[in-house]
């Protein structure tokens, strides 16, 4: 079993907790699997799923430091099933998040339904930085609830989002103070917990339908995108530059 994810049961709430703070929760393909696997089981045995990482960083995004230095990785059209079945799922999931939610752990905390931020967490698609563009499905997640030129505006420039501008642009659905995110998103899952299961089940459904339906063609063009991209010059360099710690020389080939 993947210690790489953790699992809790409390009454009806099952908490999914990412488990790599060795690399503020970076994801590798392993620990995609198994969150996949541990909501696809807590959504059979719970009523209400909490996602979370712990006080440092919710996640960081796709692991650097491992197969995607090599080109190689997360296998991107899996993971974007991973994140349509959370989407999908008949039971309220809240995101709990503290520190960053950058790159593909960004889509993941955008495809739950309730996000609670910490105040001093932020979200961030930092993709340009290493010559990818935005995946996971947060091209639509993140233009479905911020518009077009927020959108773009994240992920252009790359930049740190901090939770009160995320709350602001309708990214987050609430902050709270430092250190009470998990409490928060705790109460707020006890709430869904108790209530009337197929009609909240309905009710996410509707709205993700009406606010989403581009969804499946935006994760088909991020595969795409993101197969070319892996092949340039740019990422080879986006990604040395990071492992270096230096600033990166892009030339657009």
């Amino acid at each position: 079993m993947s210690t790489s994810v953790l699992t809790e049961v409390s009454g009806d709430v099952t908490t999914v907790t990412i488990n790599r703070p060795e690399s503020l929760n970076a994801l590798n393909e392993e620990a995609f699997q198994a969150i996949g696997a541990a909501v696809t089981e807590a959504a059979a045995n719970s009523r209400a799923i909490i996602l979370t990482g712990n006080e440092r960083s919710f996640s960081s995004g796709a692991d650097l430091q491992g197969g995607v230095a090599k080109r190689e990785g997360i296998d991107l059209a899996g993971a974007n099933r991973i994140i349509a079945a959370i989407l999908d799922l008949p039971i309220p999931t809240i995101a709990a998040v503290s520190g960053p939610a950058a790159g593909i752990g960004c889509s993941l905390a955008l495809a739950c339904d309730y996000l609670v931020m910490s105040e001093k967490s932020y979200l961030m698609l930092p993709f340009t930085k290493i010559g990818l563009m935005p995946d996971g499905g947060s091209t639509a997640l993140v233009a479905a609830s911020a518009g077009r030129h927020r959108a773009l505006r994240l992920a252009l420039t790359g930049e740190k989002l901090q939770a009160a501008d995320a709350l602001d642009w309708g990214l987050a659905s609430e902050v709270v103070p430092a250190g009470s995110h998990l409490e928060r998103a705790g109460e707020v899952a006890a709430v869904f917990a108790q209530g009337p299961t197929r009609a909240l089940a309905a009710s996410k459904r509707a709205i993700n339908r009406a606010s989403l339906a581009e969804l499946d063609a935006s994760f088909a063009r991020e595969v795409e995108g993101q197969d070319a991209l892996r092949a340039s010059n740019d990422f080879a360099e986006g990604v040395a530059a990071f492992l270096d710690k230096r600033a990166p020389g892009f030339t657009g080939e």
